[in-house]
């Protein structure tokens, strides 16, 4: 039997071993109850599961863990199974009629494997003694009554599933191989054709041919199943995949049918939203009923500003200003209204991400909830894109004001849209400050650590307010060489998945990741300009766009410890 996965819920089982009988069988009939009321898409603090089943408040730390509605159920499945098998009674004594496993499955006409799938969605199963000594599971009339009267559909449908004779299975056998020789059909619908047919639900006429397959190897009916995948086939279906290749195409290249590449496709796209590190500023805005609604309702193109227009650039007697500062004049500003929403709506859908992506598992991911996810995503990343266009200029402001200190403009102006970046994560709207205040903020507090001669220069007054936002950011601890080694590996690895050729090698040269992990070799966008043949605002320009592409893959400390 599965271990119960709940270490709150697993404790609890082995300190009821000390309780008494009478109070046991209490808390067993309690459990049962418990189960009743359970709904598999929330979530459940224990220290609730242990009050319905014990009536005591918890008092440890333990009581805080919190557990899907999902896994709950399987728990307290075990848990009842268990709990009733140190409790187990004679089934002589038992007021109601009690049923073995074979006995239920011959009354309900179906098969054992049937009633194992009831047990996992609802019907509760007990231990009792049955003859002398024997412990096995059994099923209260109750129980069955409760199962049969939720489950009216599921129930119907399983009764389908009847046992078929020696001549009417030959017959199914002889179809399906008839369907196989003559058509190019598969698995699937060969069995769903059989099924219309006969009148058999579909697992019926599947179960009836993986028997024949089984005694008779040699004169197989269905297709043999191509085994498990290897990850290095995967990735490279899902990377010809996102590269346009037909599904048809794969199936044939890869032997396998419709859905086992769908399946393929699917977990891999999940593997990928799983391994996104995304965070949001929480408000209790998002948590009502209505909030999808109230916040969603206009669509995003209505709230975001318009795209930056490619202009022809000022022709400038000391050609000091770079093409792109010219295109900045022709950005919107976000007014106070728009810019609360943009970051309510922004944050909101961050929120709703890591919300379905929780219960998503790659083996078995539904393409339609992919789907809905990698929208939001894209949706939040377009909003993050325009806020940070349409803040440029005040990078520029306060780059220029600080080029006196020895560093040059376009150094400047590359940091400040990094911290630009941090600030956008960081914003917290509900406060009702204006993100240019706080960006202003955060950039000038990077320039401060990052160039010795502005921070000398700092008036007391800003020193101070720099200290005070300083207390509210998240501060990086010194590690030894073992963590900054694994952190260099792993933020070269996401640098892989994540940008193209060209972008790895402005990042790595840029931020020094190439070389010693301790020693850090960096490159200057001319430098890097020169080996590539570009320019080094087009370098900057590429640099920032990868910088955003990372900042959704990586946590708020590892792309401090890229860019730091």
């Amino acid at each position: 039997m599965r271990k119960i996965g709940s270490p709150g819920l697993a404790q609890l089982l082995s300190q009821l071993r000390y309780t008494p009988q009478k109070k046991r069988r209490k808390q067993l009939d309690a459990a049962e109850k418990l189960f009743d009321i359970i709904e598999k898409d929330k979530e459940y603090p224990f220290e609730f599961v242990c009050f319905r089943i014990t009536g005591f408040h918890l008092k440890s730390a333990v009581g805080s863990e919190l557990i899907k509605g999902a896994d709950l159920l399987e728990d307290l499945r075990i848990f009842v199974s268990k709990l009733s098998g140190q409790l187990a009674q004679p089934v002589t004594e038992q007021t109601e009629k009690v049923y073995t496993l074979e006995e239920l499955a011959e009354k309900m006409k179906v098969s054992p494997k049937t009633i194992y799938r009831w047990r996992k969605r609802g019907l509760i199963a007990e231990k009792f003694i049955f003859g002398k000594s024997t412990k096995r599971l059994g099923f209260l009339q109750s129980s069955v009554d409760h199962f049969l009267g939720a489950n009216p559909e599921l129930t119907g449908k399983a009764r389908r599933f009847e046992r078929l004779t020696d001549k009417q299975k030959n017959k199914i056998v002889k179809k399906a191989a008839k369907l196989r020789a003559s058509t190019d059909m598969s698995d699937y619908r060969i069995i769903k054709k059989i099924s219309a047919e006969t009148g058999k639900c579909n697992e019926t006429i599947r179960y009836t041919l993986l028997e024949h397959d089984r005694a008779n190897p040699d004169k197989a009916v269905l297709k043999k199943s191509a085994g498990v995948i290897e990850p290095a086939k995967a990735a490279e279906i899902y990377k010809l995949y996102r590269q346009g290749c037909d599904v048809t195409e794969l199936m044939g290249r890869f032997g396998r049918n419709r859905s086992s590449i769908y399946r393929i496709i699917n977990g891999r796209r999940a593997k990928i939203l799983l391994a996104k590190k995304i965070e949001f500023i929480a408000s209790d805005e998002f948590l009502g009923e209505s909030a999808s609604s109230r916040i969603l309702s206009r669509s995003t193109d209505e709230m975001l500003p318009p795209a930056p227009k490619k202009v022809e650039p000022l022709k400038l007697a000391d050609g000091s200003l770079p093409e792109y500062l010219q295109t900045l004049k022709n950005v919107p500003v976000l007014n106070r209204e728009s810019e609360a929403e943009l970051f309510r709506r922004y944050n909101y859908l961050k929120y709703l991400v890591c919300k379905e992506r929780a219960g998503i598992k790659p083996s078995r991911a539904s393409g339609l909830k992919i789907r809905r996810i990698e929208q939001y995503l894209a949706e939040a990343e377009t909003i993050q894109k325009r806020i940070i266009e349409a803040n440029l200029g005040l990078v520029v402001g306060i780059a220029r004001k600080h080029a006196s200190a020895g560093a040059s403009l376009l150094d400047l102006i590359s940091e400040g849209n990094v911290s630009l970046m941090r600030a956008v994560e960081k914003f917290d709207y509900a406060r009702g400050f204006r993100f240019s205040t706080f960006a202003s903020w955060t950039i000038a507090k990077d320039y401060a650590r990052k160039i010795p001669a502005i921070a000398s220069r700092l008036d007391r007054t800003t020193a101070a307010s720099l200290a005070n936002f300083q207390r509210d950011l998240r501060t990086k601890d010194a590690a030894d060489f073992a963590a900054i080694d694994r952190a260099h590996k792993s933020l070269t690895r996401m640098i892989k998945d994540n940008l193209t050729e060209r972008e790895q090698y402005i990042i790595m040269n840029r931020y020094g990741l190439i070389g010693s992990p301790v020693k850090k070799k960096t490159k200057t966008l001319l430098q890097i300009g020169r080996e590539l043949g570009l320019s080094k605002e087009r370098i900057r320009q590429i640099e920032l766009g990868a910088l955003q592409k990372l900042r959704q893959s990586l946590s708020v400390e590892e792309f401090d410890l890229l860019t730091g």
